[in-house]
């Protein structure tokens, strides 16, 4: 899944093409999310390939809980919230960055 697919591309008068920066969007509560405590080299990607079965989805499990996404790693010994609807964050990030 290539979430930059759908994002806006333009250019500058120069010429220079370029892609908007993506928003990620805050992630709602469900009843069925998922709450793991980390353990030593756990990462995002990790994570996401394990509960969605792709690794590029590791931006939701990171706009789900307070991480500033500047690194992959995650904390040992904390608790993680891994959203139980992959497809209604998709929904939420392409509703957020497909309408501006």
């Amino acid at each position: 899944m290539n979430r930059y697919g759908e994002i806006n591309r333009d250019s500058t008068q120069e010429g220079r093409s370029y892609i908007d920066n993506p928003i990620y969007p805050e992630i709602p509560l469900s009843e069925d999310d998922i709450y793991v405590i980390t353990t030593a080299g756990d990462r995002y990607d990790t994570l996401s390939l394990q509960f969605y079965g792709d690794p590029a989805f590791w931006w939701i499990i990171a706009s789900a809980n307070t991480s500033t996404r500047s690194s992959l790693n995650v904390e040992k010994g904390i608790q993680l919230r891994i959203p139980a609807s992959k497809e209604q964050a998709l929904q939420i990030y392409n509703e957020v960055n497909l309408n501006r």
